[in-house]
């Protein structure tokens, strides 16, 4: 496991983007870790992503750090379980903290604010492959996928990811110690609502576990590109 120590000096950029993207927005996955000296800065810029129409951006707190003298409180095996998948997919052997997933296909490392714009303008301007909308009633959800354009013979995992927009941590031990820090997009929990051959629409019906915001992610099975995503209204 490796730890960048890349931290961009450019985090006031712009990040605004054009409003046509918000019914198609990218999916910006953060990995990240209380216990990561290099990590606040791409902290910070999550929370610019966070409030971004176009964009979905999740912080996903990785446990593989805990060992060295502060456990993240809000750290969960299952996320570095997915950015080990991630980093199978891409042929790499190492993960490391900060790294940023744009749509489930490249990676930014650390906190490199014109890098991530850029890829996720090329997001916003590709030619959909898919549609999904969702819909909430109470706990209740229901989710719709449509092909536009997939390839055939593949399966897609359509998740459901609720998360909260602000938690705070004050750390105490460990590379950070004496810092208050808040952190945007925090994720809480995912669930499978179920699998889409992509081939014609398909409603799909699940409940959340909690009152907690949520978003809905297509994604190719086994770790592969997120094809569509939603923000479960």
């Amino acid at each position: 496991m490796l730890r960048t120590a890349v931290i961009a000096t450019a985090l006031s950029l712009a990040l605004a983007a054009p409003a046509a993207a918000e019914n198609d927005p990218v999916v910006v996955e953060l990995f990240t870790s209380q216990g990561c000296s290099s990590c606040p800065p791409a902290d910070r810029l999550m929370h610019n992503l966070a409030k971004r129409d176009d964009v979905i951006g999740l912080a996903l707190h990785v446990d593989y750090w805990d060992y060295i003298g502060w456990e993240d409180e809000y750290a969960n095996p299952d996320h570095t379980l997915r950015q080990r998948a991630y980093a199978r997919q891409g042929g790499r052997s190492m993960i490391y903290t900060p790294q940023m997933v744009i749509n489930g296909q490249h990676d930014v490392v650390g906190a490199q604010s014109r890098e991530l714009e850029r890829l996720i303008n090329a997001h916003l301007t590709a030619a959909p492959e898919a549609e999904v909308v969702a819909t909430r009633s109470g706990n209740d959800v229901t989710v719709d996928v449509t092909p536009i354009e997939l390839p055939e013979g593949q399966t897609f995992d359509v998740r459901v990811v609720q998360y909260s927009p602000m938690r705070h941590a004050s750390i105490r031990r460990g590379e950070l110690a004496g810092h208050e820090l808040d952190y945007a997009n925090v994720v809480e929990s995912w669930q499978l609502a179920g699998q889409w051959d992509g081939v014609a629409p398909q409603r799909f019906s699940t409940r959340l576990t909690s009152d907690l915001p949520a978003v809905v992610l297509v994604q190719r099975a086994g770790h592969g590109p997120i094809v569509a995503a939603d923000r479960i209204k």
